[in-house]
């Protein structure tokens, strides 16, 4: 079985942070959600990934994941251009694919199990395809999937108005080369795009066997801020403590903790776990950090209060303030206004942001 990893997107829900790179590379703990995927996959004994590219980051993601190597598996680079739906991305590799079974595993998605179950009972059975799901408050921003009384799928639909069910398509699905024929006779969707759904739901008319599976661990689509900070909380509550740098004596270190090697937490500071710290990282001026906070490599952490956030590599913050649900992209500067001015709020946003202040 080979896998399939969908990188592309505009990821307009997360500007400005995707304006210099994709949504996939964005961190969870300190490590990218597209690394979370990939290691997944090969957990689940695939190692013959292709990588879908979009037109946003394609370079940053070919750096960050190479050859593959570094993961244990082989990548293959598949582009897709402009994002058409997952169907079409899907139809950009049917030469990688050749006779070959496949999982499609969206990029921003992330489960607490992985995928090997799902793997696993598609091996064992007879089916066509494979469908992972998870009952939701909000169907109607999902894909849903209408099961008769024994749990078998009969009908799928993307994002409806009036929801046959609650339950959400996970973005994992599993098929055997068939869907390729599906996907040529479907057409675009009101968003212009092919849809993964009814290409699925020309499978089940076409009478192919469909199976269900329903996820039973958390389950995040990390395509908000919100989910970002969701995630990174799920993730550090599994944090195991690994003290590779300095802790200097007079700093407080409490509960799980992950200090990278080169990093220093100078006396006066307050760490409170779960906090993972990346490596040569400053931690000073009596700044309080966590819980629940993920601090990249190479920051600077100066007097500021930072809870419930992820600072990515490279940033400084250097302020009185707290700092709470934020998420602060990479080499960031946040310094403290000159004291002696009236009082006000210094911003620079990037477009189409969105800010509670």
């Amino acid at each position: 079985m080979k896998g399939l990893v969908l990188s592309g997107g505009s990821g307009t829900r997360l500007r400005p942070l995707t304006h210099t790179g994709p949504k996939q590379l964005i961190p969870v703990a300190n490590k990218p959600v597209l690394q979370y995927v990939i290691e997944d996959l090969r957990d689940a004994g695939i190692t013959d990934i292709g990588v879908i590219l979009g037109n946003n980051g394609k370079e940053q993601v070919i750096a960050e994941l190479k050859d593959g190597k570094q993961y244990g598996v082989n990548i293959t680079y598949v582009e897709q251009g402009a994002p058409l739906g997952i169907a079409h991305a899907v139809q950009c590799a049917r030469d990688f694919m050749g006779d070959d079974d496949f999982i499609v595993y969206l990029g921003d998605n992330m489960l607490k199990d992985g995928v090997k179950g799902l793997v696993d009972d598609f091996a064992e059975g007879q089916y066509d395809a494979a469908i992972s799901l998870q009952a939701v408050a909000n169907p109607r921003q999902f894909g849903v999937a209408e099961l008769d009384k024994q749990g078998r799928v009969v009908g799928l639909e993307e994002k409806p108005k009036v929801p046959k069910s609650n339950y959400a398509l996970v973005g994992v699905y599993l098929f055997t080369p068939v869907i390729f024929d599906m996907i040529r006779q479907i057409k675009p969707s009101w968003r212009n795009e092919l849809e993964i759904t009814d290409a699925i739901q020309k499978l089940l008319d076409n009478k192919y066997k469909v199976r269900s599976h329903i996820v039973s661990g958390w389950w995040k689509d990390t395509g908000k801020p919100e989910d970002i900070l969701d995630v990174n909380r799920l993730v550090l509550d599994e944090l195991k403590p690994l003290v590779e740098g300095m802790v200097e004596e007079g700093a407080s270190v409490a509960g799980r903790v992950s200090l990278g090697k080169n990093s220093v937490i100078r006396s006066g500071c307050v760490i409170r776990g779960p906090v993972v710290i990346g490596k040569d990282c400053t931690i000073e001026a009596g700044a309080y950090i966590g819980p629940y906070t993920a601090v990249g490599d190479g920051c600077t952490v100066k007097g500021a209060y930072v809870e419930s956030s992820v600072l990515m590599a490279g940033c400084s913050v250097s302020c009185e303030n707290r700092i709470v649900d934020s998420l602060i992209g990479k080499n960031a500067i946040i310094a403290s206004a000159n004291n002696d001015l009236p009082k006000g709020t210094r911003l620079i946003v990037g477009e189409n942001s969105f800010l509670k202040i």
